[in-house]
């Protein structure tokens, strides 16, 4: 009888690792099936209930996207900054086989820069034809 229960543990064991070792491990890769065409929006130029959204807010980093029949905003605040000077770049936006991904920089003075005193919010607006996919904030 114990030599029936040892051959059964080591069985079950046995049976366990070949499981476990044909399993297929998940591919998380992100793989990028193309750029996606955008345009950096000015506020003058931003959909109202969009402005309001950001002016709400631009006084902490946030990320957020915007859509309306025909277009999507995808909008990357990064909050209060104590003077002027900042920048912000667009190093990627692409689109995946289930989101859309953006990659933006905020880019500060340099200490050869004038700049005005005073606090701002720097934020970039990018839009883009209208997508149904889940944005991604790299």
């Amino acid at each position: 009888m114990r030599r029936f229960i040892n051959l059964l543990l080591i069985l079950t064991i046995l049976i366990t690792i070949i499981g476990f070792g044909g399993c297929e491990q998940e591919d998380t890769e992100v793989k990028k099936i193309k750029d996606l065409e955008f345009t950096v929006v000015e506020d003058a130029d931003l959909p109202g209930e969009l402005k309001e959204i950001i002016d709400e807010k631009k006084e902490e980093p946030f990320k957020l996207s915007y859509s309306n029949k025909d277009n999507l905003y995808v909008v990357v605040g990064y909050g209060k900054q104590n003077s002027g000077g900042y920048s912000i770049s667009v190093d990627e936006l692409y689109l995946t086989s289930n989101a859309v991904y953006i990659n933006t920089t905020l880019i500060g003075p340099s200490k050869e820069d004038m700049v005005s005193q005073g606090v701002t919010y720097p934020y970039v607006v990018v839009k883009l034809e209208f997508r149904e996919e889940r944005i991604v904030f790299e």
